[in-house]
């Protein structure tokens, strides 16, 4: 283990007054899985979180979690974000939402999770973005009475059928 995921885990149970911390227990073996998200920093407020895992997005130990789901040192947890099934190990607890080491140090990801998301950075890399494909944008006068006139053009064509 790192000195900075030691720091972070020790950071986190004794936390420090003056940066807004607000002091926690050593006995905390679960928490919610709506708070834990929101401590590590996967969400920005716990009513995202909760929205997620009410479309039922967020996955513990490979069942469908609720809200009200705890979670502790050693489960599974798998989130749907963005097209990417991400899968993460929880290494550590907090209900407090401190700075992103800290919040890092609280879980770790899978190796299948790693190859995933690289793979997924790679094809976002390479694919082109679909705003990049219009042209001219909008438009303008002339051009739609270009457009205009041509279909109203199109009435006058001679067909193949057979009248």
């Amino acid at each position: 283990m790192s000195n900075l995921m030691v720091y972070s885990l020790l950071f986190c149970c004794y936390s420090y007054a003056p940066f807004g911390f607000a002091a926690q227990s050593l006995s905390m073996d679960k928490i919610r899985i709506d708070k834990w998200l929101w401590a590590a920093r996967f969400y920005k407020t716990r009513s995202l979180a909760t929205d997620e895992i009410n479309k039922g997005r967020i996955g513990v130990n490979q069942q469908t979690a609720k809200p009200s789901r705890e979670v502790k040192v050693g489960d599974t947890v798998t989130l749907l974000r963005e097209g990417l099934l991400r899968t993460v190990t929880v290494l550590g607890l907090s209900d407090v939402r401190g700075a992103a080491p800290v919040a890092q140090a609280l879980y770790a990801d899978t190796p299948e999770s790693i190859r995933a998301k690289e793979t997924y950075v790679q094809q976002r890399r390479f694919a082109k973005e679909p705003a990049l494909s219009i042209a001219h944008g909008r438009p303008t006068k002339r051009d739609r009475r270009d457009l205009q006139q041509a279909q109203h053009g199109w009435d006058d064509r001679w067909s193949a059928s057979i009248d």
